[in-house]
């Protein structure tokens, strides 16, 4: 485990954590969720490398964390540079790392996204978006909270402080522009494929990879019609579903967030992981035919 650093096309600087393993699996990069640190999922990294992973990658977006941005930085900072910029340079990071060992990848959240808007799906052998969805507030279960806090509590932050404090509840601080994006795309019923300033949303149409998508029972933003409409634009990906819940575990509750807390380790980790590491499709899910989206 050793702290890395690199940087995106742009120039703008990240921050990773490079996972070394003795196992002779795949390579593994590890995309976060939005406003969540790269430090958080450090346990199911390891949990990979004792499995069998060569090597794990997380790190940071832009912005958040200890990716933060540099002084004199003076470009607009968006949402979609995480995973049209930063996602990319990741990847060619862990591909360095490989070496002859193929890569796989796990998204949580954005990071299911990510995959999407990179245009860098063929690098992978297989990837899971965990908690991925279509962020439109009136797919989610509590519309009304989840329209308020964010543009009657954390809009107002953003557009004053060019930022969005940590206290505010979203999670890690975020920058006021990154914050207006996510503002924005959660406000159109079509999410980021309804927006203008995002064509690189045409690239998830090109994705052949095949997907695990994951979904959590209790997630109140990762509700099946929240799910389906993202999957939707992975229609030409061969993709196998998979929903867990609190029941199948001893850790009790999931939501949005708790899959990678190590009290899931035994019971709700190992499929997820055997997808991962031998592409074995977990018992119980379900695969959805392809849509071919022109």
């Amino acid at each position: 485990m050793r702290d890395i650093a690199f940087q995106a096309s742009d120039g703008f600087p990240l921050h990773g954590t490079m996972f070394d393993g003795k196992g002779a699996g795949p390579a593994v990069l590890i995309s976060s969720a939005a406003a969540v640190p790269n430090t958080f999922y450090r346990h199911f990294a390891h949990k990979l490398l004792d499995c069998g992973a060569s090597t794990v990658l997380t790190y940071d977006y832009r912005g958040v964390a200890k990716s933060g941005t540099p002084k004199g930085w003076t470009t607009r900072l968006g949402m979609k540079d995480w995973g049209v910029l930063d996602f990319p340079a990741a990847v060619d990071v862990l591909k360095r790392a490989a070496g002859d060992r193929p890569l796989v990848g796990i998204g949580h959240s954005y990071g299911g996204l990510a995959l999407g808007l990179s245009n860098r799906s063929s690098d992978f052998a297989r990837y899971t978006s965990l908690a991925s969805l279509s962020g439109y507030y009136r797919y989610t279960a509590e519309p009304f909270s989840v329209f308020a806090k964010m543009n009657f509590l954390a809009l107002p932050l953003a557009l004053s402080l060019g930022r969005v404090p940590k206290w505010s509840g979203i999670g890690e601080e975020l920058p006021g522009s990154v914050f207006q994006d996510w503002a924005r795309w959660c406000r159109n019923p079509n999410f980021l494929f309804g927006d203008a300033r995002t064509p690189e949303s045409k690239h998830f149409q090109s994705v052949r990879t095949p997907l695990l998508a994951v979904g959590l029972a209790d997630d109140p933003w990762g509700t099946p019609k929240a799910i389906d409409h993202l999957l939707t634009h992975y229609g030409n990906a061969p993709t196998n579903q998979l929903w867990l819940s609190p029941q199948q575990s001893t850790g009790g509750a999931i939501g949005h967030l708790g899959f990678f807390r190590k009290h899931h380790t035994a019971t709700l980790w190992p499929p997820v992981i055997d997808w991962l590491l031998h592409g074995k499709v977990p018992h119980g899910a379900t695969h959805r035919a392809e849509q071919r989206v022109a």
